[in-house]
């Protein structure tokens, strides 16, 4: 992910509000952040305790989105929809998202279940365990950090498009 700056950040989100925008809180470590260690910037707004913020490299663009945390938990442990990570140190939760544009002013949601924290990043980069004789661990974490990124993309870019 490429250093993103406090207006670039704010400018970014097509699911918020002026009002929204303004209002929000910026991660706390922005300008102490590994970039490089990243696929997309996540944090959760300590203002607002179930309001979290993704933005992601789209199309070379930062594209960022508000999602609501909802209150109900579940009852089994749930698996992240975007690392997809079966060890995990955290809690996964489901958030939901508004659509941009005119559906997302009609209502429009799309929510998916997301390390509470957005932590995910950390998860992918942990190298799996051995599956069997000669397995390529390297490779299988190469491909893990690619799926991430496919995944956060992939809902952005349904809440960005509508479908």
């Amino acid at each position: 992910m490429r250093t993103l700056t406090d207006s670039q950040i704010r400018d970014s989100l097509l699911n918020a509000s002026r009002s929204e925008r303004k209002n929000m809180s910026l991660p706390p470590d922005l300008d102490q952040l590994a970039w490089d260690d990243i696929d997309f910037l996540g944090w959760k707004d300590p203002k607002f305790p179930n309001i979290g913020y993704v933005v992601v490299d789209l199309d070379g663009e930062p594209v960022g989105l508000l999602l609501r945390q909802t209150e109900t938990r579940a009852r089994s442990r749930p698996q992240c929809s975007w690392c997809a990570d079966v060890h995990l140190p955290n809690d996964v939760v489901f958030y939901a998202a508004k659509r941009a544009g005119d559906a997302g002013r009609r209502g429009d949601t799309v929510g998916t279940l997301i390390c509470e924290q957005f932590e995910c990043s950390r998860n992918v980069r942990r190298l799996p365990p051995s599956a069997y004789l000669g397995f390529d661990r390297e490779a299988a974490r190469d491909r893990r950090i690619e799926a991430l990124r496919q995944h956060v993309q992939g809902f952005v870019r349904d809440i960005r498009d509508g479908r």
